[in-house]
């Protein structure tokens, strides 16, 4: 399962589980690391809600995790829409034909 929501500023933001626990996005975490050689830079961990940002491709990217929303991954910097909601869609398609 993958859609696009649109965030408020006009980026898009790839849900690729909306029902899941929090070892499917750490599974998804791993394979960006070990397939796409993904670097997380900055981790915030709360009690509901966990937030990876990460560059690919040139874009910061964030993982997002919630217990109520599941896992998506959006743009951090919304200046160059184009390319970072093709960048967001990209990575969304690739975690889309793996297996969790």
């Amino acid at each position: 399962m993958c859609y696009q929501l649109k965030t408020n500023n006009g980026g898009t933001e790839a849900v690729i589980d909306d029902n899941c626990g929090i070892s499917k996005f750490y599974a998804i975490a791993h394979t960006l690391a070990e397939d796409l050689q993904v670097k997380f830079i900055n981790q915030v961990d709360d009690a509901e809600t966990l937030d990876w940002d990460f560059k690919y491709r040139g874009q910061f990217l964030t993982l997002h995790y919630n217990i109520f929303n599941g896992v998506s991954i959006y743009p951090q910097h919304e200046k160059d829409h184009l390319k970072d909601n093709n960048t967001v869609m990209e990575v969304a398609h690739f975690l889309e034909h793996r297996m969790y």
